[in-house]
């Protein structure tokens, strides 16, 4: 989708200085007070969702230290909240721990041994 320079400024400044406070970042970009913040927001959304998963995705770095840290300190301040926060975000980041093993066959038939009698 083609932008303007606006909504450029505004996708720009989102997750910097305007730390993902939409009228912020609309202000920031220079848009009148009399534009709705939830027309920009709606035109954007696509573009705002991707950059959502981006910025999950570097603030990944950041959670998976604190994981690794907080085994070196278990006994730091606030510890579980610090790892409990880490985990989500490296969860919707998409760095979620795998929960079941996926077995494919190229026949879907399996064949098994004979049944033993028992008497």
């Amino acid at each position: 989708m083609a932008r303007t320079e606006m909504q450029q400024k505004f996708l720009d400044v989102l997750f910097e200085e305007a730390e993902g406070n939409f009228v912020k970042a609309k202000k920031l970009a220079g848009y009148s007070d009399n534009v709705a913040t939830s027309v920009i927001v709606e035109a954007l959304e696509d573009e705002i969702a991707d950059l959502v998963k981006k910025y999950l995705v570097r603030s990944g770095v950041k959670a998976a230290y604190t994981m690794v840290s907080a085994m070196q300190n278990p006994t730091d301040l606030g510890i579980k909240e610090k790892m409990s926060a880490a985990k989500d975000i490296l969860d919707r980041g998409g760095f979620k721990a795998t929960e079941k093993v996926e077995v494919k066959s190229e026949t879907p038939l399996f064949i098994l041994p004979a049944k033993k009698d028992e008497d």
